[in-house]
């Protein structure tokens, strides 16, 4: 960029809203200009080739990222260092560091802010992504910036936390290379996105929602809680929605939606480095015009042992595809069900009101919560509640002794979820004003944000069945 066209501080507006404390900034600005805004102290930009061999388009003017309507993806095996002006932005790291998003990637966190970085990158090379904090006001972390780009590789990736939220120094960070810029307060999960767009895969951005579902114990109907589910994000909050059934040996997917699929999950599993986005979409079964199907195997003719690599494969790829995807899980506790689990965006835990569910569920939510600090917890949800003349543990103590309200109750209704089931139907296909059709209605709004909009039948698909 050659100075004729260079940014300068007055072509825009100079207020700035100053979100740090007078405490924090006290001798923060002793070698800065009284009015770093004036004509006479501005630099004209630096090439971006400072920071990146190649030009980076200015993105729009954002200081903290926007909710995505996808998931999120694990970052791959990156460096990053940290040089940090605040004890808060290093605790801040510490907590991103402990998120599953970053398992791969190696976090150091190094006091002195970006004067610490340039003496460490004259002995040491250049991470992958570089995070620099300052406190100083906009002419000053300009200066800053200029001498940390004469020690950086051509492909680093900078972020800069500073203290001033001002468009013009936003520009000129950008108009240099810098790759994003932030500004406290933010809350890790923050840190993490920012950091995720910035090493998206250019030829596969999207990630949509992985909701996992898995029952505590066997019988207490998760299965049949993922099919609804499913259904009802798809037909009823009106979101492309892909059901994925990992019962390899037993699952009821395609009896469930009467279908019959020659092709199952079980095609893309095996052989895993085909699975493309060609491959899953002739591999799917589109059960509506907004749910697809990806069932299980129909019998047991062979005892298939699936590599764990193959599991999280193929789970991707079809994420890359759909807004929302909702996977029903054998229950089991092995690495990748683990794995799947801690991967997921949302995690449901049916249970039944028993001790069994109890016990095995307080045990799923302890160990997931550990390994998932900054999501939601795992969703509850109590199915089968009321059987009659059925010793149950009542709904408060039960959420009291697990640790978790459930979001939904659904009680038991033998007749409507049989009739569901003999006619290849979901419930709220047969019975859309029944309680157990309502209580997963209100879990799928929960999960999308939308309104629920049941439609209603037609009197010529009434009179033909449909």
């Amino acid at each position: 960029m050659g100075k004729e066209t260079a940014l300068f501080e007055d072509d825009f507006g100079t207020e700035f809203e100053d979100v740090f404390n007078e405490d924090a900034l006290t001798g923060a600005n002793d070698t800065a200009l009284e009015d770093p805004f004036a004509e006479t102290s501005v630099q004209p930009v630096q090439p971006v080739s400072d920071f990146a061999a190649k030009p980076l388009a200015a993105a729009p003017f954002m200081f903290a990222p926007l909710e995505t309507s996808g998931g999120d993806a694990m970052l791959p095996a990156i460096s990053i260092k940290l040089f940090y002006e605040r004890e808060e932005t290093r605790a801040q790291m510490q907590l991103c560091a402990a998120d599953r998003r970053m398992g791969r990637a190696t976090v150091d966190c190094i006091p002195g802010g970006i004067p610490a970085a340039v003496a460490d990158l004259r002995a040491n090379s250049t991470p992958n992504l570089l995070m620099v904090e300052s406190s100083a006001q906009a002419s000053q972390v300009l200066h800053e910036i200029d001498t940390l780009a004469e020690h950086c590789d051509d492909h680093v990736k900078v972020l800069v936390i500073g203290a001033v939220n001002d468009i013009t120094l936003y520009r000129q960070l950008v108009a240099r290379g810098v790759s994003e810029y932030l500004v406290p307060p933010f809350q890790p999960i923050s840190i993490i996105r920012s950091i995720s767009a910035l090493f998206a895969d250019p030829d596969a951005p999207f990630l949509g929602k992985q909701i996992s579902v898995v029952g505590a114990k066997g019988g207490v109907g998760a299965s049949t809680i993922a099919h609804n589910l499913a259904w009802a994000l798809a037909e009823n909050t009106h979101v492309n929605t892909t059901l994925v059934d990992l019962d390899l040996s037993f699952g009821t997917t395609a009896l469930d939606f009467n279908q019959d699929t020659p092709q199952t999950i079980a095609d893309a599993l095996l052989a895993p480095e085909r699975a493309d986005n060609a491959v899953i979409e002739r591999l799917l079964t589109r059960a509506t015009e907004r749910l697809s199907l990806f069932t299980a195997p129909a019998n047991i003719n062979q005892i298939i042992d699936i590599p764990d690599e193959s599991y999280a494969t193929v789970i991707e790829n079809v994420r890359r595809n759909v807004p929302y995807m909702v996977l029903d899980l054998p229950h089991a506790w092995s690495h990748w069900v683990r794995n799947t689990l801690i991967a997921s965006d949302e995690v449901i835990i049916v249970c039944q009101p028993d001790l069994a569910s109890l016990r095995n569920g307080k045990n799923m939510i302890d160990q997931l919560k550990g390994h998932r600090v900054n999501d939601h917890p795992p969703r509850l949800v109590l199915n089968m509640c009321g059987v009659p003349k059925r010793p149950e543990i009542p709904v408060k103590d039960f959420a009291a002794a697990i640790g978790v309200e459930p979001n939904i109750i659904v009680p038991f209704e033998p007749e409507v979820f049989g009739m569901a089931a003999n006619n290849g139907q979901m419930i709220s296909e047969t019975s859309p004003a029944a309680k157990s059709s309502i209580a997963i209605d209100q879990l799928a709004s929960l999960l999308t944000g939308r309104v629920i909009q049941v439609q209603e039948k037609s009197l010529i698909k009434k009179l033909l069945g449909k």
